[in-house]
């Protein structure tokens, strides 16, 4: 599945979009795995607008705000951080079922790995 992913970094004047196919399984089916994964691209996504040509950092799902919103019959993720927002979708999965893995996958991170 293609996923578009729109950054806008803090003091640009234009966003951009970046495609990322890494996740195969359809929205519907996703589980905490999948959220990490989309949740991952979208950081990622951000680091290389704000970063280009750096290594891709090592993250932890901590240090930014996220909303699950309704749109175009599906629902977008939104992730606000001090260096910008990020964010993607419409994903075919209901409001209340994504919030529930977000929660679950951001409560389950695992404090080994370094922070964004």
């Amino acid at each position: 599945m293609t996923i578009e992913i729109d950054v806008w970094v803090r003091g640009a004047q234009h966003a951009t979009t970046h495609r990322v196919d890494s996740i195969a399984v359809r929205a519907a089916d996703w589980g905490e795995s999948e959220v990490r994964q989309l949740v991952t691209e979208m950081l990622l996504a951000i680091n290389r607008e704000k970063h280009p040509g750096a290594e891709p950092p090592t993250l932890t799902m901590r240090g930014f705000s996220w909303i699950v919103s309704p749109y175009e019959g599906g629902v977008v993720v939104h992730l606000e951080m001090q260096v910008g927002t990020v964010s993607a979708g419409p994903f075919p999965i209901s409001e209340a079922r994504l919030s529930e893995l977000m929660t679950r996958m951001i409560k389950n991170d695992s404090p080994k790995q370094s922070v964004h």
